[in-house]
């Protein structure tokens, strides 16, 4: 049975007079998943989410969060936080103020709401300490605490590792996951850093020049072709058996390197064997999300 879709928009587009920001996207993000957002620069993504948030109007199509229409804001995203662009607090001021200031501005939290909050991204020691005195890394958990605050069921995400160092990153990074793995939270994360998303989505879409051009599991987008790399002796022998099976094959130091489909990979052992070829190793490498990211978007850089 398949989960319930949390956040889904139909034909949404927005035109800033001739451009079109946004055009006629299609998207289906399903309950409990890390859902990644990737597209290059222009291409749209922080338009649709502010379109998703309520932020700004669609020229045509529509958003639906939990089911309910984005027309009716205040009922649809009841059970939405969200941390998009850059945080900003008042370093004076400790983070447990910070949050009750931003509570107030809001609308009310249920009791207890801050201090689980704080826990949950591990700042129940330091809610006390003046901002001014947190990391960046810390700054980003301040953040994701003020979206936590409505005990969302969908959370959305803008570049939340932006600007942080490699420890920042890793401990946002377990934060995204233990949310959706241990408190069943729907996460909606829009990011530059493909090698992060693939590391912590289950799903992702890509949007090129506002439209849609890649949506599915992480793990299904990168199945397919590849090239499989294969330790043995005789690489010159090895090559000819190989190119049999598969029509080309490069010979390396050690071995052969192959273009091959996932299924072919038990033929072209059985030939290297035939042959009397002694095979030591037989590893696939699978495509990255970036040489993905690169190859349906047409790009020849990851600047997204």
């Amino acid at each position: 049975m398949s989960a319930p879709v949390v956040l889904a928009t139909a034909g949404l587009s927005k035109h800033f007079g001739r451009l079109r920001a946004v055009d006629g996207l299609d998207l289906a993000v399903p309950a409990g998943c890390v859902y990644g957002f990737l597209g290059p620069n222009g291409s749209g993504k922080t338009t649709t989410i502010r379109m998703a948030l309520g932020l700004i109007r669609p020229t045509a199509g529509r958003v639906e969060v939990m089911g309910r229409d984005l027309a009716h804001r205040a009922r649809a995203l009841a059970e939405v936080g969200a941390q998009v662009e850059s945080p900003a607090f008042y370093n004076y001021l400790s983070g447990r103020r910070n949050l009750e200031l931003l509570a107030a501005l809001t609308g009310p939290v249920a009791r207890g709401a801050i201090d689980a909050a704080l826990a949950r991204v591990r700042l129940d020691g330091r809610e006390r300490d003046k901002v001014r005195t947190y990391s960046q890394g810390m700054k980003t958990r301040l953040a994701l605490a003020q979206a936590l605050l409505p005990r969302p069921r969908l959370l959305v995400l803008d570049e939340p590792t932006n600007g942080l160092d490699p420890q920042g990153m890793k401990e946002v990074r377990e934060l995204i996951r233990d949310l959706a793995r241990d408190d069943g939270i729907t996460i909606f994360l829009s990011s530059h850093l493909l090698a992060e998303v693939q590391q912590v989505c289950d799903r992702v879409a890509v949007i090129h020049k506002g439209r849609l051009v890649a949506q599915g599991p992480v793990a299904e987008l990168l199945r397919g072709d590849g090239e499989v790399c294969v330790r043995c002796d005789e690489p010159e022998r090895a090559a000819v058996a190989a190119r049999a099976v598969a029509g080309e094959a490069t010979v390396t130091a050690d071995g052969l390197r192959v273009a091959l489909a996932e299924e072919a990979v038990p033929e072209l052992v059985a030939a290297l064997v035939a042959a009397g070829v002694r095979v030591r190793e037989v590893v696939r490498e699978r495509r990255t999300l970036e040489e993905f990211f690169l190859g349906v978007t047409g790009q020849q850089e990851a600047a997204l």
